[in-house]
This record gives structure tokens, sequence and C-alpha cells, in this order.
């Protein structure tokens, strides 16, 4: 991951690319462009952002619901309603939430947003350096990290290349923080897609290696490894469009098979 967070428009971005599949507004031809490459080879690759961003609204009203007040969601993008201090304060007002990005214009625009939220806030953090999170002033302006905090790696430890030892990092972060605290966290996977889309999906990662962020699918024992020690909530390891949802989509959707998710509680 870079350290620069200045806004380039000569290149996509994944934070921007990522509002652009959800519908939103932060986007610039660069990114239009690109997306449009991607969907032609993945042509459900919006369905697998929209998929993701379900899941985090159910796993942050799921942690609200076990008690949880404090959020660091990191990797969090550009602002795209509802955000999770907007699902964590529609029962919980008091809730705090930290987002982490390095994306100079996912910064900048929450920054923006939250102007004038007492509650929330968005810090310039590397993933891959944990001290630059985790030691931040004003994240612990914030938080109390002596109280349980939901660590959310929604969607971006994908990003994290084998070589940056993704499973040793998450263990930093888990280190870190007190007993009573959960990590969410969802992750691209082909293991159980069919042929067709496993073609599809990986055609739209090559796609993505020409990115600063190249993107590493892991399969479903690499990904259940990132909650080795925790409990893990019902229904454990399952596909991000299936976890808790009210209205499952198709068994045959293409999409569905295409992203792993969980929440575990540190005990």
């Amino acid at each position: 991951m870079p350290d620069d967070a200045r806004l380039d428009l000569t290149k996509p971005s994944a934070a921007r690319l990522y509002d652009h599949y959800l519908g939103g507004k932060h986007h610039y031809p660069v990114d239009e462009e690109f997306a449009a490459r991607v969907v032609a080879l993945c042509p459900f690759t919006p369905d697998l952002a929209i998929y993701n961003r379900g899941f985090l609204t159910r796993a942050v009203e799921a942690l609200v619901s076990a008690g949880i007040r404090q959020f660091i969601d990191v990797g969090s993008g550009i602002p795209t309603a509802p955000n999770v201090h907007q699902i964590a304060h529609a029962t919980a007002p008091d809730s705090r939430v930290v987002y982490v990005d390095f994306d100079g214009e996912a910064i900048a625009t929450a920054q923006r947003e939250l102007a004038g939220e007492p509650h929330a806030t968005m810090i310039h953090g590397d993933l891959r350096r944990p001290e630059t999170i985790l030691d931040n002033p004003v994240l612990h302006g914030m938080l109390d990290l002596t109280e349980p905090v939901g660590l959310l790696l929604v969607a971006v430890l994908n990003f994290v290349a084998p070589g940056d030892e993704p499973h040793a990092l998450v263990a930093r972060y888990l280190d870190a923080l007190p007993s009573g605290s959960h990590l969410v966290a969802s992750h691209v996977s082909v293991e159980e897609a069919t042929e067709e889309a496993r073609r599809q999906l990986r055609a739209g990662q090559e796609a993505y290696g020409s990115t600063p962020l190249p993107s590493t699918a892991r399969s479903k024992e690499e990904f259940t490894r990132f909650f080795a020690g925790l409990d893990l909530f019902d229904p454990g390891v399952s596909f991000a469009a299936d976890w808790r949802a009210v209205k499952p989509v198709a068994a045959d959707d293409p999409a569905r098979p295409c992203f792993y998710a969980a929440v575990g509680r540190k005990p």
C-alpha cells in the first residue's frame, strides 16, 4: 500500500471504484472507464460490492446488539450511505467510529462529510503498518482501546499481498485489542465459484493488477485462519451475500460464492 495519500486522477482508485459500483458519486472518468473494462470482463463485479455492503450493515447491527460501541473501519473508502456510524447510531447513538484509509480522495471526502459529527472521524493509515492506525492520537481521542472494539476489515484483506503476511497482520491488530473485541471481515475467493464465474473473476482481478492495489483471492481455509482463537458468530464462515441475510440471493447467482464473510469475538 502506498504511503502517499495525495489524490492521483491519472490512475483508477479502489475506493472510488467501490463507490462507483455502489452507485455513488465520488468518482472520475478514469474510474468509470476502468470500471467499464472490469465489468466487461466480470459482469457481476457491482454485485460483489453490493453484497459486501449488505454484509457490513448486518455485521455492524449484530455488534451493536452484542454491546459494541466502538468501531475501527480499516479500508473504509469513500463514504457511502449507510456508513458505519449511521448504522450504529440508528440503535446506539453513543457509538464511536474511526474510519481509516490511505486514499487521498476518501480521506478528504470523509473529513468534509464528517465535519461536525462528534462521534466519528477519519484518519490516514496503512493496514500493513498497524502502528499508523493503533498509535494514531486522533484514534485515541475518539476510542478507548481498553474497552472492546469492533475491527472491520471488509473487502480489504484481499488487497494485502501474500508477502505482507496478512494473517500475522490481523493477529497484531487483535493482540492490541482487549477481550470482548470483535473482528468483522470479508474476502474475495474463487474456491466455490463456477468455472465461468472463476474465469470472469480472475480476469477482473488481473485488470486490478494494473492499479496500485492488485487483489489476491484466498481459499476458505485461508480466510478462516484470520479468525483463529476467536468465537465465531452464527452462521460461522459463510458467503457475504448469505451472512444473516433476510432474503439470501439465488443459489445460482455467480457473485454469491465469490466472497467469504464472518464475525468473531475475542475471548
